[in-house]
């Protein structure tokens, strides 16, 4: 049935240029068939969702054809942003519906003539975005060449050719393009795991203690959980920070599985009075929420290891997986035999996952007690060595520093421990920064073999790879890390980082547009963007991308400020480069950030000298100098080689005490 435009008439037999939407629901003939009224009532759910869209991009809905909508458009532009609004909006609208009632569409896009009749249009615009939509993917929209070449640069969607295709009922093939949405990613995770019961995320427990102040327990013990978990070779264990996003969070676990990737969830409660702890998990298949065990600890501070063994073993067991007898024993090996120990651990961890000044004096103040409480506490001394190196990288304390406090505090561990991974991740991340790249792979993979599901270990072993130009190498550790840890602020940009310093812009800046996109409230995205732009030679993108990083960003950091600057010098804003080339040098930045800029603003001999203070004053991150693509002007300088010569080798490091 054809129903009134909405927008008026123009006059009869008026030609025009115009772009043209068609959007069709996926499967409505057959819901119709099996469920009349319920197919009626998704088609207006459906009406009442896209008609304030097409408003909001100047669309004038011609009519309508059933389920499908016919649509006209005063730019190409109104109309693919339309396209990918309706497909963003029908996507959160679907989450909170049953089954039942969500709907999909499909849409197509294309510019071309039309002509006025009677309020309808017809002509090529029209035939051809009709033959264009069923190319789309369920949830998808498909464009021509035509609406492409007016859109490429003025949306950040990557727009994936799919070739060029022979349509019906039209003389000439025509090129196609798909959108990407940002939320694909995603899918294909979740795809390549959607039956794996064995890659398992643990919800963070629930604090239901009578003191809000005890709520370092029950996330000490989420973070312990997963520790544990994943010392089991058989399983692919979730990262903190990936499920951290679900606390308190009131999604189901079929929709929470689907969105990490996973086959099966642990979720629990912990309820601390006094020493005394109830503690409460359920195990849980996340395509049929079907409970496989559930169980009650009642225990004191001091039994929490046992507990945590037997939770481990019990998980082992219902999902089928054969522990091994080296993995029996590091389940069964006792932490701390001091609950005091553990419970200022706890409180370590608990700040230094904020992150902050603040957090950090708190957590070094809280392992330090730990370590005076336990000193055969080998897990203490690795959370205070980790806070030492992740000050050194806010540039809180010198790297020099970090290094020496914290290569002490790995070794007291791997007397205490040698099966640690934590500590060998750690340890190994040490040795990179200070150029013994044979010893950093070797402690790395020895992580990765002692807690494969351990992300840090596999991002780390990922830039350690980059560094040595092992390109191929690097993009599938990147890729390991990303599994484990999907939603990371920091480990979302592992695979587009490796991309970009592979020298593969445009296969980075595909991705981390889709990343962006998904999280555009986190600032490493953009600053990966940032960069691939940049060294691609795209400076007026890199300057937008740069500039949205800092606004995303509540203090911006030297690396992203010096992004700016790069992308300001590359545009030949030299009064703004020299601008933030004074902030940097304000805020005593690593040189290598210093030495970048200046090498951008042709001040080779400038860029020269800082390069080779950094290395003098022991900055972190050196490495990046081998492969950074915009100090390639340099590569053919003695000082530059001999730079690189000292950087890739190792630096006499005494363990601090």
């Amino acid at each position: 049935m054809l129903e009134p435009c909405g927008g008026g008439f123009l006059p009869e037999g008026t030609r025009r240029l115009a772009a043209i939407m068609f959007t069709d629901m996926v499967g409505y003939a057959s819901l119709g068939q099996r469920d009349e009224s319920l197919s009626l009532a998704v088609l207006d759910e459906q009406r009442k969702l896209v008609r304030p869209l097409l408003m909001k991009h100047s669309g004038r809905e011609v009519k309508t054809i059933g389920d499908a909508f016919l649509v006209e458009f005063p730019s190409a532009l109104d109309a693919v942003r339309c396209a990918y609004d309706i497909q963003r909006a029908t996507r959160e609208f679907n989450i909170s519906l049953p089954e039942p009632r969500r709907f999909q569409l499909r849409v197509g896009v294309h510019l071309g003539d039309v002509v006025e009749s009677g309020g309808d249009v017809s002509g090529d615009a029209v035939n051809v975005a009709s033959r264009i939509e069923p190319l789309a993917e369920e949830g998808g929209v498909c464009i021509s060449r035509q609406v492409y070449d007016h859109v490429r640069n003025k949306i950040e969607l990557p727009l994936t050719s799919l070739g060029v295709k022979s349509l019906k009922n039209l003389a000439d093939p025509l090129e196609v393009f798909k959108m990407e949405m940002p939320w694909s990613r995603m899918k294909d995770v979740e795809a390549s795991h959607v039956a794996d019961r064995q890659r398992i995320a643990v919800l963070p427990f629930e604090n239901i203690s009578p003191s809000p102040g005890d709520a370092y327990v029950s996330d000490g013990l989420t973070e312990e959980t997963i520790s544990t978990l994943s010392k089991i070779t058989g399983l692919r264990v979730i990262a903190r920070t990936s499920v951290l996003r679900y606390r308190g969070s009131h999604r189901g676990i079929a929709e929470i599985g689907r969105e990490l990737g996973v086959g099966t969830v642990l979720e629990g409660s912990v309820r601390k009075m006094g020493d005394k702890l109830r503690i409460t998990v359920q195990l849980i298949d996340s395509g049929t929420e079907e409970h496989l065990w559930a169980e009650d600890y009642d225990r004191r501070m001091e039994d929490v290891f046992e507990v945590q063994k037997e939770i481990a073993t019990k998980v082992a067991e219902e999902l089928r997986v054969k522990l091994q007898p080296q993995e029996k024993r590091r389940l069964g090996k006792k932490s701390t035999e001091k609950s005091v120990a553990f419970t200022l651990y706890l409180k370590g961890r608990y700040y230094w996952n904020e992150r902050s000044r603040e957090g950090f004096g708190k957590a070094r103040e809280y392992f330090e007690k730990a370590v005076e409480t336990d000193p055969s506490y080998a897990q203490a001394y690795v959370g205070l060595a980790d806070t030492y190196l992740l000050m050194a990288f806010q540039n809180l304390i010198t790297a020099n520093e970090a290094h020496r406090k914290a290569k002490y505090l790995i070794q007291q561990a791997l007397e205490i421990d040698k099966t640690l991974g934590e500590a060998h991740t750690t340890l190994g991340y040490i040795y990179q920064d200070t150029g013994d790249w044979r010893e950093a792979e070797i402690e790395l993979k020895k992580a990765i073999d002692l807690n494969p599901s351990y992300p840090t270990a596999h991002f780390w072993y990922s830039i350690l790879l980059t560094w040595e130009e092992r390109h191929n190498e690097a993009i599938t550790q990147a890729k390991k890390a990303e599994e484990l840890d999907p939603f990371s602020p920091s480990i979302i940009i592992a695979v587009g980082q490796a991309l970009t310093y592979a020298r593969r812009y445009d296969e980075a800046i595909e991705l981390m547009t889709r990343i962006v996109q998904a999280n555009p409230d986190t600032y490493n995205p953009r600053f990966i963007l940032t960069l691939a732009y940049i060294y691609k030679g795209e400076y007026a993108r890199a300057l937008e991308e740069a500039k949205r990083a800092i606004a995303v960003s509540k203090t911006p950091t030297e690396r992203v400020v010096a992004s700016l600057g790069l992308a300001e010098a590359g545009l030949g804003h030299i009064v703004e480069a020299r601008k933030i080339l004074r902030d940097l040098q304000q805020r005593h930045a690593q040189m290598i950030l210093v030495a970048a800029l200046h090498n951008s603003l042709g001040e080779k001999e400038e860029a020269m000298r800082c390069l080779e203070t950094g290395y003098q004053n022991g900055d972190a991150g050196l490495g990046w100098v081998k492969v950074v693509p915009n100090l390639d002007n340099l590569r053919n300088n003695p000082r530059f080689v001999s730079l690189i010569a000292k950087i890739s080798s190792p630096r006499n490091l005494t363990a601090e005490t």
